[in-house]
């Protein structure tokens, strides 16, 4: 690979980020809907429609599990088609929804059929490069990947403009099936036969257990998992929020963008600034700014009333930035001590902080009615713990 042609390689980093962004488009053209949805199956209570969101998560969550080890069993583009054929048939459940458990049910089968192409983009980037080439190809990967957010809103609301929220769920097919065709015709499987491995329950007994014993691990698993818990809060309640509470309907695309860039520009000097600082110290100071963004919204907002526009955008923004920082160094923090068991590990990891997200998110969303403040609140409490654990595994580790 190393050798081909630019444009090839352009085209490899093009699908890969194409692979995962179809997670990202299921999950952020939906938000400016939620509230036609929830009156179109029915929902007693505006949070509820935040579960179209969180339990999409929880099957993001769960479909590694399944997804990864088979893909090391019978390759990875027969997975991929899998994972397709699945967000295909749980798109029909969620247009055909007339209440909102089927919408849930919809929506998780959505996220564990669309964790298998986000699982196998980077076991194929893992199979084809090593060391700082596969850094830097995954560098290439997420800032494609963050653009998908930046415009996912603005192409849901152009969608329920012109036709109506079941279009949504239409285009995300018409995309998903492009990108699988895509797929199919251009990208060779790169798991050889000589390297496949047998299928094997006690896989996941080993793996977890051992995973389980290592506090470094744990420790940043659950930290991964308090930190992305109170970005969902606000991913899931961002249209209640700035829609209903603000009244901000036609500006909300611009703002999620606005706001998914201060995220992303993080991630993307986090790849210059974790080589001179180290990911230790980053998260360090990541966390203490995540800690006194929120407590001091929390101290000059405890009211209860929302403070204007612009002063809660340069909250968000500020509190975004500091978790921009934290994502990948967290999981790859945890990732340090079972490298020998990389793969089984990743599922596991990804699924333990995965499912807390998703149980704080739901938790913490429940109160984000009238207010903002309970967002911040769900952000003080994460951020405390985290540093909690934080300070427990840097002790543990002297």
């Amino acid at each position: 690979m190393k050798n081909k042609s630019k444009s090839s390689q352009f085209e490899f980093v093009a699908l890969m980020a194409a692979l995962m962004s179809v997670v990202a488009l299921a999950i952020d053209a939906v938000l400016p809907a939620l509230d036609i949805i929830g009156v179109a199956i029915g929902t007693e209570n505006v949070v509820d429609n935040q579960l179209l969101i969180t339990m999409m998560f929880l099957g993001i969550g769960i479909g590694p599990l399944i997804f990864g080890p088979i893909s090391d069993t019978t390759g990875r583009k027969p997975v991929v088609y899998a994972g397709f054929g699945l967000f295909l048939a749980a798109s029909v459940l969620c247009v055909s929804a007339e209440s909102l458990t089927m919408m849930i049910i919809g929506r998780v089968l959505q996220g564990i059929g669309l964790s298998a192409p986000r699982t196998i983009a980077i076991a194929i980037i893992r199979d084809l490069f090593s060391g700082d080439y596969m850094a830097r190809i995954m560098s290439f990967v997420t800032v494609v990947f963050i653009l998908v957010p930046v415009i996912a809103p603005a192409l849901g609301q152009l969608i329920l403009d012109n036709y109506n929220w079941q279009g949504i769920f239409y285009v995300q097919v018409i995309i998903s099936i492009v990108v699988m065709i895509w797929f199919w015709k251009r990208q060779p499987e790169t798991l050889l036969v000589d390297k496949r491995v047998r299928f094997s329950i006690r896989v996941f007994k080993t793996g977890f257990t051992e995973v389980i014993r290592y506090k470094t691990t744990m420790g940043y698993t659950l930290i991964s998992g308090l930190v992305v818990g109170s970005f969902f809060v606000y991913l899931s309640a961002s249209q209640q929020i700035f829609q209903l509470q603000y009244a901000l309907e036609d500006a909300f695309p611009i703002i999620f963008a606005g706001l998914s860039i201060a995220i992303g520009s993080a991630i993307f000097l986090n790849g210059t600034l974790v080589l001179k600082y180290g990911m230790e110290k980053i998260i360090t100071l990541s966390l203490l700014g995540f800690f006194g963004i929120s407590i001091l919204y929390v101290v000059l907002f405890n009211s209860g009333t929302n403070p204007p526009l612009i002063v809660l955008l340069i909250f968000f923004a500020l509190q975004f930035f500091a978790i921009g920082f934290l994502f990948g160094n967290l999981r790859a923090l945890a990732m340090q001590p079972v490298g020998h068991i990389a793969g089984i590990a990743a599922a596991i990891t990804g699924f333990i902080s995965t499912l807390l997200a998703v149980v704080l998110s739901v938790f913490i969303g429940r109160f984000v009615s009238n207010s903002v403040l309970p967002v911040f609140i769900g952000f003080l409490a994460c951020s405390t713990a985290s540093i909690a654990i934080l300070i427990y595994v840097k002790r543990s580790n002297k």
